[in-house]
């Protein structure tokens, strides 16, 4: 029997994981969410020149971020090289964060997605990014490389990025909130040439108390 103890508590933990993974929905917003009336909009002065602004996807009403993945594309060496190539916002209504949504806006194509991370409580509320300025007409540009979020309940959380630039300044902060839309720049597939992807990046803020 004492033998038997050991697999016993190993099968239970393995039944609980189960079930905690069964329990939490998750799907895409994507654009169904538009209509959502935000507060204001978080942006950065180090983002860069390429590409266009594309389109806006938010958390549904009452929802708001609490976590984040990223899709990134790891050194290429010779290769040209597009680091960052979106952001991935996973929005909840609260703690129990049994009933998740995605928001991305527009994403490259190269790279894998990281594993989500999450504020340990509350909400993310402002960001920071690391960009690689312009290289020149021969240099090879990634623009974006990383992604920093603050959390309402203080901690700040850094995405498996690239190490390419520096980090600029910290957005402002959501306040009586948190953040609850993504908008992308991004630069489109160049066919060949040089491709920088993610150039840059907002957050939309919603109220709690309009919800």
């Amino acid at each position: 029997m004492d033998r038997l103890l050991p697999l016993l508590a190993l099968a239970l933990a393995l039944t609980s994981c189960a079930l905690s993974e069964e329990s939490t929905f998750q799907q895409r917003a994507g654009t169904a969410f538009n209509n959502r009336q935000f507060t204001s909009v978080l942006s950065v002065s180090n983002g860069e020149r390429f590409g266009h602004w594309t389109w806006p996807e938010m958390c549904p009403e009452g929802f708001f971020a609490v976590g984040f993945s990223v899709r990134v594309e790891t050194n290429q060496y010779l290769s040209d090289d597009t680091a960052l190539n979106g952001v991935r916002l996973v929005c909840s209504k609260d703690e129990a964060r049994t009933h998740l949504y995605t928001i991305e806006s527009h994403t490259g194509y190269f790279g894998e997605w990281s594993h989500p991370q999450y504020c340990p409580s509350g909400v993310l509320t402002s960001f920071q990014l690391r960009v690689q300025p312009h290289q020149g007409l021969l240099g090879d540009d990634t623009a974006v490389n990383n992604i920093k979020f603050r959390c309402s309940s203080n901690p700040t959380l850094e995405a498996p990025g690239m190490q390419w630039g520096e980090y600029g300044l910290w957005s402002r902060d959501c306040t009586g909130g948190g953040i609850c839309g993504i908008e992308t720049k991004m630069e489109e597939y160049q066919r060949g040439l040089d491709d920088s992807t993610l150039n840059d990046v907002r957050f939309h803020c919603c109220d709690r108390s309009t919800q």
